[in-house]
């Protein structure tokens, strides 16, 4: 069964069990967020709770929500449709094979991804969960080029992993011609080890990567709707790194 969440300014997400979403897809959407009219992308977007955060912040430009799952991809559309939004679009598809070819290339200012983390160790028995954790079906290779054949020159890409994957991440961005440009790490609370990090790239820019203030979860970076203004701990169903 479905259950619907509700974002800071009311847009209503659509979840279900191995379609929901968590911590870093909050701190993905607030970290790099598109300007009102720019053209974004949210690779692997799940039940789209990338592409809905920045709905609710603001963003009526075009957008499209590329997502493999069809069971996840339909709670996103389903989102839309009861929330009345018309400029996200939800792709049932491999980001694997998106911009191979046509006009969609080279035509987005800002795409995001929150990729699998895991490459090897236990599986989780639902599919969905599996498919979302683990990088059989996306590699950070292949959303780094996935993003690199949408983007413009210039535009933003931005994703979130776990620290163990820095130098992997970085060395996968640069192999594309995506420069990493600014860089924060998310800790449960401060003196903590980070459990996650956010990364910005420009396509085709000069080096130069800015290290951004620590992103601390107890002081509420991931709250949101009726709990965003409250002490407790965030809704979202995992942690940091979990």
């Amino acid at each position: 069964m479905n259950r619907a969440e509700v974002l800071d300014h009311g847009t209503r997400v659509r979840t279900a069990p191995g379609a929901g979403f968590g911590t870093d897809a909050l701190l993905l959407a607030r970290f790099a967020a598109p300007r009102p009219q720019e053209r974004a992308l949210d690779l692997g977007s799940g039940c789209g709770i990338v592409a809905l955060v920045w709905h609710d912040g603001g963003h009526r430009g075009p957008c499209t929500a590329v997502e493999l799952d069809p069971a996840a991809s339909a709670l996103c559309a389903a989102s839309l449709r009861e929330n009345g939004i018309g400029h996200i679009t939800p792709l049932c598809a491999d980001l694997r094979a998106f911009c191979r070819t046509g006009p969609e290339q080279g035509r987005y200012d800002l795409a995001a991804c929150n990729p699998p983390y895991f490459t090897a160790g236990p599986r989780s028995p639902d599919p969905a969960r599996a498919i979302a954790r683990h990088a059989d079906t996306c590699t950070l290779a292949d959303a780094a080029q996935a993003a690199a054949r949408a983007l413009r020159e210039g535009g933003r890409f931005a994703l979130c992993q776990r620290p163990d994957q820095l130098a992997e991440v970085l060395c996968a961005l640069r192999a594309v011609r995506l420069e990493p440009k600014r860089l924060a790490f998310v800790r449960q609370r401060a003196g903590r080890v980070p459990g996650l990090f956010l990364v910005e790239a420009q396509k085709g820019r000069r080096p130069g990567l800015r290290l951004e203030p620590d992103i601390l979860i107890e002081a509420g970076a991931a709250r949101y709707g009726e709990a965003k203004g409250a002490a407790a701990a965030p809704r979202p169903k995992t942690t940091v790194g979990e």
